[in-house]
């Protein structure tokens, strides 16, 4: 099928090309057609959706294009979501699920073979030159080798400016084209600024050559410490802390591991005060990079035929059900995370309502670039709903996929204490209710028409055939594989 995007008419596909020919798929090169997009994706670290108000280039971007109010992630954890982003697979098809080997890490993903088939990968096919910048994978080292290749860096990527351990965002490394760079404490090393500075090049350099380009710059931005850049610190030094309805409050019948949680006391929320106001001013420079990038592709002259999105790879909670700050649950507080794009054919100031998964970015981004539809893929291309039409087979839920509870040393995500570490579960997210089945047997259900804030888990209110069909639902999309049969998983077993 196509769909026309402004001046550009791309394929409606799921994700990358196999290489191979599938019987009716068709290999392709590198389309001549000259108006395809650029597209720039700025992906932050665990940016929780209240932070948005802090963000004037991303409210300008919500006016100047479109939202997805119900895009939800497929854990709300760094490395299975980013994993998810790259390939437009579910965790059980990366087997990427949590930030360490055995079952997740840079490790995982680069043994499953899972870095020969990416957004990057087709758009290099297709004639693009392709950028990444930031955070990568947890596991990743500039210096490390992989498969013989000193300070490895990984196929698709024409140019690779990435870091390791970037969360204080001072004294790092970055692989930058497999030479690595040692930065300091200096305010000019300041990483979000020296990242977005790289990709402000990147534009030029892409628009001198004439060639559509792909720059992914990822952020550690917000994620702790929350290290301000040098003009931003002290700021917001009297800014509350949001006390939305859960703040502070369990649901009824909540599940164990959640259940005993005692009322936050006046030190706890004086912490999650304070670690608001850090991660607020965090993001500061995050924007800060967005309106730069902006107008250095206004300055170059390819604005307006450039894809801009942004997004999380997970969201966060700050006092809701009585947690301190912390994600992996499937509490939307985690798992719906901001994404808006803007664009060529766009629609300016909607807000699609459409369920939508980090899963379909990929499919997104090589629809973008022409790329041939890959069956492997578990997600959808965005572009039908980002011109305003909803396809009649568009999936109706989103699985969710967690291992837990976390207790790896040396995982920079491990809970600390009182931010809640639940248990392995499935979640099914919909865009009127979530449902999780834990593996220990608990479940929890809550109709958020009626309670958008989830205090209400009315899974033993509910019927026995309701019951089967939602477990029958899990079962079906957590075994899926590929975009036909994940798409229908998600949309023939909804109720």
């Amino acid at each position: 099928m196509w769909v026309a995007v402004g001046a550009l008419a791309v394929t409606a596909v799921a994700c990358q090309s196999s290489g191979k020919d599938s019987g009716n798929v068709a290999e392709s090169g590198p389309r001549s057609d000259p108006k395809r997009p650029n597209v720039v994706f700025v992906l932050t670290d665990d940016l929780s959706s209240d932070l948005v108000n802090h963000m004037p280039h991303v409210k300008e971007m919500q006016k100047a294009g479109t939202s997805f109010a119900n895009y939800t992630v497929t854990d709300s954890l760094c490395c299975p979501s980013r994993s998810s982003i790259f390939t437009g697979k579910y965790p059980h098809n990366t087997g990427v699920f949590t930030n360490t080997p055995p079952d997740g890490g840079f490790d995982t993903f680069n043994k499953r073979g899972n870095e020969d088939r990416t957004f990057a990968t087709e758009l290099k096919k297709q004639g693009y030159r392709t950028a990444m910048m930031g955070k990568y994978l947890n596991g990743y080292e500039p210096d490390m080798t992989v498969g013989g290749e000193k300070n490895y860096v990984p196929p698709g990527w024409d140019e690779w400016d990435v870091a390791g351990n970037g969360y204080k965002e001072y004294d790092y490394t970055l692989n930058e084209n497999g030479r690595t760079v040692d930065y300091g404490r200096e305010p000019k090393d300041y990483l979000t600024d020296v990242v977005s500075d790289k990709g402000q090049d990147f534009i030029g350099e892409s628009a001198q050559d004439g060639k559509p380009f792909m720059l992914d710059i990822s952020t550690f931005a917000p994620h702790g410490p929350a290290t301000p850049a040098p003009q931003d610190e002290g700021k917001y030094p009297n800014l509350p802390s949001p006390k939305p309805p859960a703040y502070n409050t369990t649901p009824e019948k909540a599940p164990t591991w959640l259940a005993d949680k005692k009322p936050l006391t006046a030190q706890q929320q004086k912490k999650i005060t304070t670690t608001y106001r850090k991660r607020v001013r965090a993001v500061q420079a995050v924007d800060r990079m967005i309106g730069d990038l902006q107008k250095r592709l206004k300055k170059e002259g390819v604005y307006d035929n450039t894809v801009f999105a942004f997004a999380s790879d997970n969201g966060f909670h700050m006092g809701q059900y009585r947690l301190m700050p912390g994600k992996q649950t499937a509490f939307d507080t985690d798992v719906n995370v901001p994404l808006v794009m803007t664009g060529p054919g766009i629609r300016k100031g909607a807000t699609s309502k459409a369920v939508a998964s980090n899963i379909d970015l990929c499919p997104t981004f090589t629809d973008l670039g022409g790329a041939t539809p890959d069956a492997a893929a578990d997600g959808r291309s965005l572009v039908p709903l980002l011109k305003g039409a909803t396809p009649d087979d568009w999936p109706q839920s989103a699985l969710i996929e967690h291992h837990g509870p976390n207790t790896a040393p040396n995982d920079p995500d491990k809970p600390r204490k009182g931010s809640g570490n639940p248990p392995s579960y499935e979640a099914v997210r919909t865009d009127t209710y979530t449902y999780v089945e834990y593996k220990n047997g608990a479940r929890e259900y809550y109709d958020r028409s009626e309670d958008p804030d989830q205090l209400h888990n009315i899974y033993g209110q509910l019927s026995a055939e309701r019951k089967k069909a939602l477990s029958a639902a899990v079962a079906e999309l957590r075994t899926c594989k590929g975009s036909k049969e994940c798409s229908e998983a998600a949309t023939t077993r909804t109720v």
